[in-house]
């Protein structure tokens, strides 16, 4: 399969990489060791010994994150990846590939391209999700479907009223829909004027009893699959800023053609006091607990998706598209030709 590979990706939260111990795991089809060096920085290897092909995070690390010592044959690898201890005799001229890692908005980012062309600053702005002004919690599940399911499935909100009851009304399908483009980026804005709330979310954003809301479901959409959702609710008729919002963070990251990582984040202000982080959690909870609404309303349908597809490509499935699609096209046109560009440019410089 074809990826973006001059991007950033999704690794890890940040709270999985403890210092002192590696994480394992397979992105975009291959084997990576995450771990953290002596001064606490995020490091990723191809989790391969170059020797007989063992994975070095079955190995120890030496000196607090200074190298990865092999299980196999005790080879010893610095943070670069290369070779730098033989116990068997002479140190051979012999590495594992390093990647490019940056921690930023509570997470592990990983550069899967060209070495020399990774910045940071592309990074998509998630800075509600930086710990020193918001209280975050996050988690990641594993979804069986390509990646691109997903980001449809977040694209296009108006499958709520259908498969989400705890957020359901017929007014959400109703709602004014919006796709727009900014550069690379997509915005599918959905606009519910007029809404009775379910009990949940009436309670949820604040709103005097009995009254009417305004809602709004705004996404923002970046390649390959990094996304943002604001959801809020205002009484009927008053200006938005009166209303209630929250934000959570979407992030979607190949683990192969056929299963994805599912990176879900949310975040509230600090200045709401110690209920900020309670909020959070609580959002976590709702949304890919064990009962909570991804983890037991999208994700079956979604693999079911994925799996009525019998491993064909989206376009060559002939998809009957709707209005509703809009941003999801949008989406996959401008991924689509950002992979083309990158291979064209590989294949001229080869």
């Amino acid at each position: 399969m074809s990826y973006l590979r001059n991007t950033w990706y999704v690794a890890a939260w940040a709270k999985e990489l403890k210092k002192g111990v590696m994480l394992r795991r397979r992105l975009l089809d291959e084997f990576y060791v995450l771990f953290r060096d002596n001064d606490g920085q995020p490091r990723a290897l191809v989790d391969r010994c170059p020797h007989r092909f063992a994975p070095l995070s079955m190995g120890k690390l030496i000196g607090e994150g200074a190298a990865i010592q092999c299980p196999y044959h005790g080879l010893r690898f610095d943070v670069e990846g290369r070779c730098i201890h033989n116990p068997h005799g002479k140190v051979p001229p012999a590495r594992t590939p390093a990647l490019t890692v940056v921690e930023k908005f509570s997470a592990i980012w990983i550069w899967m391209g060209e070495p020399t062309l990774a910045d940071a600053t592309l990074i998509p702005d998630f800075s509600f999700l930086s710990p020193d002004a918001h209280a975050v919690s996050c988690e990641m599940i594993i979804i069986e479907s390509h990646f691109e399911l997903e980001s449809d499935n977040i694209l296009d909100l108006s499958h709520i009223e259908y498969i989400h009851p705890l957020f359901s009304s017929e007014a959400v399908s109703a709602g004014e829909y919006e796709c727009t483009t900014e550069g690379d980026t997509v915005w599918s804005k959905r606009h519910i004027p007029n809404d009775t709330l379910p009990t949940f979310l009436h309670e949820a954003f604040g709103l005097p009893r009995g009254a009417k809301a305004d809602r709004w479901l705004n996404v923002r959409w970046n390649a390959p699959a990094c996304m943002a959702l604001w959801a809020g609710a205002v009484e009927r008729g008053k200006p938005r800023e009166n209303g209630n919002e929250s934000v959570g963070a979407h992030l979607f990251t190949p683990e192969t053609a056929n299963t994805t990582h599912y990176f879900f984040a949310a975040s509230f202000p600090r200045s709401l006091g110690a209920i900020a982080q309670e909020l959070a959690d609580n959002s976590i909870a709702v949304a890919i607990g064990p009962q909570g609404v991804f983890t037991t309303e999208d994700k079956p349908i979604i693999e079911a998706q994925a799996q009525n597809m019998l491993g064909r490509e989206f376009w060559e499935m002939k998809p009957r598209l709707l209005s509703i699609d809009a941003a999801s096209v949008q989406a996959r046109r401008i991924l689509a030709r950002k992979i083309e560009r990158e291979n064209a440019t590989a294949s001229h410089q080869s």
